[in-house]
């Protein structure tokens, strides 16, 4: 950072945690703020830096001094002044103040969450794989099937066609990651090594949604919660019925989702892992005679360290990198890490290849004649597009992101929510009706702090009695709604969400506030500014009644649906059968070819389609 921005950090974070009342030392914060955003992309650092000066200038023109010269009482209300003008820039205050709790956070809990990962040896060690950093590869490779992307749907795809005896290179833009490494990296690097821009990527429009995607030689499966859902019946219905993706024809992709499930080694969460957290969700839904359950994850031996979203310290989170990677290096197939797909390459209608960019700026080409797309909705269409392969008008369109909503509450008695499995229980009484899933879902200890309201003296009684909060959150069926698109090579989102979803996520809130209270919280953390906390049902059913779903705080998890695949030539980019409309040998198994939302955790639906599309293409190279 510049003195300029390291003074403006210390300015703000001395309104927001005070060292005065408990907070940290300033210098110790705008050094975990620092180690944190230098990771992150250039344009998010000039976008957070821009936030930071911009309150600082506003506390000189409504005060006539620098926030470090305010008394702590004075700093609060000048960023309260500044969150009310309006819901772009309370939005504005609470992403810095999400920037500055995480990174604080993290390393105030390092320690704790170190010493958790080292409590048990690892459940299994890591996997046989034939990985090469891209610099250390030749500038051409040849192959008979080159895979850009190596996670859930690249993965299953690769082990698919290796087993068939396709000479197979897999094209990974992050790198590979060791059980040692997360039992032994600061928490902070490690969720900034991740995630695609630092875990910065934010889907803009009113609510922005925040939405971290994992960038690691398995991709997303090495940070998401676990949670295994088959999609349900009614999707595959209306993916085979509406949309023509005779792919997801149910009798068809029943046998492939078997086939994931005993790949993965899905079960669900034994109770006695479970943690508190998931026990009051579970204690709620019984008092209100809702449908509720333990939640089916891939993760045999876990431990419930409550570190899934940076990297299982034990492996026992069972993601791709640990079972269909090594299984497709079994039978041959290469990894290359650290490359950057910049374009695929085709001559008269015809794939050639792809070309990836190393960290140095320099190419290298594998050369092959079946290219599968794996990237992930929000890069696959980039990709194509880069390639000369973007002219399908909806192309980068009809992102679905199932949007998703948090509702913490507070407990008399202890929570401690970290102690316990990250995303544990589920209900699914909404489900059906009105496409609502909530779930029992907290973060690694530190990281979730942004569920707190206010600041000073407020933010830091809350962080506090942490311990004693309980989180659940729920996410909603959406319609494809978003766009991907690019600007100056960079990926960009747009998704304004419809009108109709945000009255489901409304219904979700009251949900989960039922759910709260049903199990004993004695007050609900709304999130919304014009009641942070509500004493009682009727005063959230009030609150909710009464505030713009503009306010509401989003994030994603799910972005699917951005290179649709069924028999409409006109709506789907891509084929039933999963290949790329407009150029032979260009396939895509990835979540974009998702019709619409799967209404669930995506990882089984995007591993299903995957394997069916890999034996399509098995099935055409074959004729």
């Amino acid at each position: 950072m510049t003195p300029l921005a390291q003074r403006a950090t210390a300015s703000f974070g001395s309104a927001l945690l005070p060292q005065e009342l408990g907070g940290p030392a300033t210098a110790q914060l705008v050094e975990r703020v620092e180690r944190y955003v230098a990771r992150l992309p250039a344009m998010s650092r000039m976008a957070l830096r821009a936030g930071l000066l911009s309150v600082t200038a506003a506390s000189y023109l409504t005060t006539g001094r620098s926030l470090t010269r305010l008394d702590p009482d004075a700093r609060e209300r000048v960023l309260r002044r500044i969150a009310a003008l309006g819901p772009d820039a309370g939005a504005a205050i609470e992403g810095l103040k999400a920037i500055v709790l995480l990174a604080n956070g993290a390393d105030a809990y390092a320690a704790e969450l170190l010493d958790r990962a080292a409590e048990h040896d690892v459940a299994r060690p890591d996997a046989a794989l034939d990985v090469t950093a891209s610099l250390d590869c030749p500038s051409v490779l040849r192959a008979d099937a080159a895979v850009v992307g190596s996670g859930a749907g690249g993965a299953m795809a690769a082990r698919t066609l290796a087993r068939a005896g396709l000479s197979t290179v897999v094209l990974e833009e992050g790198r590979r990651w060791t059980v040692e490494e997360f039992r032994s990296t600061h928490p902070i690097d490690r969720y900034a090594g991740l995630y695609r821009g630092a875990g910065a990527t934010i889907a803009l429009g009113r609510p922005a949604v925040v939405l971290p995607i994992g960038r690691a030689v398995g991709g997303s499966t090495v940070v998401n919660s676990g949670t295994c859902y088959r999609p349900p019946l009614p999707v595959q219905q209306r993916w085979c019925d509406e949309f023509g993706l005779t792919l997801a024809e149910p009798d068809r992709l029943t046998g492939y989702l078997d086939d994931v499930e005993q790949t993965l080694q899905v079960a669900p969460v034994p109770l006695e892992i479970m943690g508190r957290n998931g026990r009051l969700l579970l204690d709620g839904a019984a008092a209100l005679g809702w449908q509720a359950a333990p939640i089916p994850r891939n993760a045999p031996g876990c431990d419930a360290c409550c570190q899934c979203a940076i990297g299982c310290p034990r492996n026992a989170k069972f993601g791709v990198h640990l079972n269909a990677l090594p299984q497709a290096c079994a039978h041959g197939a290469r990894i290359v890490s650290h490359a950057r797909a910049e374009r695929v390459l085709h001559a008269r209608g015809r794939a050639q290849g792809v070309r990836a960019r190393r960290p140095d700026g320099t190419t290298i080409d594998v050369l092959a004649d079946t290219v599968v797309v794996a990237a992930g909705a929000t890069e696959t269409p980039g990709l194509l597009c880069r390639s000369g392969l973007g002219g399908h008008p909806r192309l980068g369109r009809n992102l679905a992101l199932h949007p998703a909503v948090a509702l913490a509450g507070r407990f008399d008695h202890e929570v401690t929510a970290w102690r316990g499995v990250l995303q544990s229980a589920a209900v699914d009484e909404l489900h059906a009706v009105h496409g609502v899933l909530i779930e029992a879902t907290s973060t690694p200890p530190g990281m979730g702090s942004m569920v707190f309201p206010g600041y000073g003296a407020e933010l830091l009684g809350w962080l506090d009695r942490a311990a004693h909060v309980a989180t659940f959150g729920a996410m909603v069926a959406d319609r494809g709604a978003g766009r991907v698109f690019s600007v100056g090579g960079e990926t960009l989102l747009r998704y304004n969400i419809a009108r109709g979803d945000a009255a489901k996520l409304v219904t979700a809130l009251e949900a989960m506030g039922k759910l709260l209270f049903a199990a004993g919280a004695v007050e609900v953390l709304t999130g919304l500014p014009a009641a942070p906390t509500v004493a009682s049902l009727p005063a959230l059913q009030d609150l909710l009644a009464r505030s713009s779903p503009k306010r509401l705080h989003l994030a994603a998890f799910h972005p699917t649906g951005t290179a649709a695949a069924g028999s409409d030539a006109q709506h789907c980019p891509v084929d039933p059968r999963g290949r790329l409309r407009g150029v032979d040998g260009v396939w895509v198994a990835d979540a974009s070819i998702l019709p619409s939302c799967p209404e669930v955790n995506p990882q089984m639906s995007i591993m299903a389609l995957a394997l069916a599309v890999a034996d399509e293409i098995v099935a055409d190279r074959q004729v």
